[in-house]
């Protein structure tokens, strides 16, 4: 695939049995800085998907047997085709998601630490019992052929994020791409076709449709899905069916509690980027702050500082910081929750500025004067606004920041991290993961998923390379 200096992008293809393929469908994808179509992918039928299944089955009776260390030396050759491609991979990233290039790249060299992790983790047997009485080992044996399902936010890194430890624990993969962002991940299995052995890693695009066929199939033994809470919930009823293992990381409304001793200023600009990384568009962002009721108008105006020098626009323009809203259905769901607020009492503290022209573009904005109620607080708006909430009493903010469905990140900001306070405070917040000055915090070392809506399993670490196996049980009598 090669990129001109016209920047015409030669559309990468499907990835089936080790080979590129067509198809007699395409999906138009959109250039979110301009809201038209910048290419045409094919969008793989019924048949392929089953065609994609059956080789996958084929391959995994070899793959599953080859001993880690050989499946993890291709893991490294993976690694080293990313790296020989970055300037590409980044290339079509900035084009299908609208991030600036150096966040595509930093996005691309992030995935990078899951073939560090897992091309060298160990996946040993545990010995339980070993006595006079006999002798208990628990083993992960690979599950078989996994579905991979991808968001569009950070559309490379997830794909990284399931094919890597899927493959190191035995498993053939297929993955399904967002319908949004496809481009990158088809790539990413063209490059990969000299290096893993037909049928082990496969890349279909394709819309609803083709995700819900690929979760139903007898033929697929395990999900792992990132995106949002409803189609969680759908994958899950459809899994259950076949009896399906799962790994759902689903939607966040992530609660940050700032403590009364903490200093706006200092606090400032790490609140802001905890807020609006790419965009907003990250699923534990934090999305509700909690602070003081006598420092709101300190914290507003020491995160707007921080929004001021944010500059929005294409992601291949020169100076640029922050690109635009995904998708047009993800812009409708941000202008009506910022809508909401307006129509609910909330002040506009900051709103930046966005280009003129075509585009999914919406101003970086920071609100204040809501509380629960109010649709900007209890719902997920994934994008670049942010409710500063009050609070007079710490209880009340806790019961405030767990009153929700969600329960993916949360976080506590205060002058002294190490004090029992914040320590106290963090454990009484219900989400999966609770940093502490600091959000978010993700990484192929650190176990990360949800708990309530907010998902089931975790990825990363070695509890997210188990979730890719079934334990088995060597009991011996003696």
């Amino acid at each position: 695939m090669t990129i001109t200096s016209e920047n015409t992008i030669t559309a990468p293809q499907l990835t089936i049995n080790g080979e590129s393929r067509a198809s007699d469908d395409t999906l138009s994808v959109i250039d979110p800085s301009t809201g038209q179509p910048f290419i045409e992918v094919p969008s793989a039928s019924l048949a392929q998907l089953d065609e994609a299944v059956e080789s996958a089955t084929r391959a995994f009776a070899e793959w599953s047997s080859t001993p880690i260390t050989q499946r993890q030396a291709k893991i490294q050759e993976i690694g080293q085709v990313v790296r020989d491609n970055l300037d590409e991979l980044a290339q079509l990233v900035m084009r299908e998601q609208g991030k600036p290039l150096n966040n595509a790249r930093g996005e691309i060299m992030a995935s990078l630490r899951q073939v560090e992790v897992f091309g060298s983790i160990e996946l040993e047997p545990e010995v339980l019992r070993d006595d006079e009485t006999g002798k208990v080992v628990l083993s992960f044996d690979p599950i078989g052929v996994v579905g991979a399902i991808t968001v569009w936010n950070y559309p490379f890194l997830a794909a990284m994020f399931k094919l890597v430890p899927g493959l190191v624990a035995g498993n053939t993969v297929i993955i399904k791409p967002s319908p949004y962002t496809p481009v990158s991940t088809l790539r990413l299995g063209e490059l990969l076709q000299g290096v893993l052995p037909a049928g082990v890693l496969q890349v279909l695009a394709g819309g609803d449709e083709l995700g819900r066929a690929l979760v139903a199939h007898e033929g697929i033994h395990k999900i792992s899905f990132t995106g949002s809470v409803p189609t969680g919930k759908a994958i899950m009823a459809s899994a259950a069916a076949t009896l399906k293992r799962v790994t759902l990381e689903l939607g966040g409304n992530d609660a940050g509690v700032v403590l009364p001793d903490a200093d706006p200023e200092t606090l400032g600009p790490d609140l802001f980027w905890a807020a609006f990384s790419n965009s907003g568009q990250v699923c534990a962002a934090l999305k509700r702050l909690y602070v003081p009721e006598d420092k709101v108008d300190a914290y507003a105006a020491a995160i707007a500082r921080e929004a001021a020098k944010v500059v929005v626009g294409p992601g291949d323009q020169e100076g640029v910081t922050a690109g635009p809203v995904q998708n047009a259905a993800q812009l409708e769901q941000v202008k009506r929750l910022a809508q909401a607020a307006r129509d609910g009492g909330g002040e506009i503290v900051f709103e930046g500025q966005v280009p003129d022209g075509p585009g999914y573009w919406f101003p970086t904005t920071i609100v204040k004067g809501l509380s629960e109620g109010n649709a900007l607080v209890d719902e997920e708006p994934f994008g670049p606004i942010l409710p500063i909430l009050t609070y007079r009493d710490l209880d009340d903010a806790i019961e405030r920041a767990n009153s929700t469905v969600y329960g993916l990140g949360a976080s506590v900001w205060t002058a002294d991290p190490n004090s029992q306070e914040a320590i106290d405070v963090a454990e009484r917040l219900e989400a999966g993961s609770v940093w502490i000055n600091q959000h978010p915090v993700v990484t192929a070392t650190i176990p990360f998923g949800g708990v309530k809506q907010s998902g089931v399993g975790v990825e990363g670490s070695i509890l997210g390379l188990k979730a890719y196996t079934n334990p088995r049980v060597l009991n011996i009598k003696r």
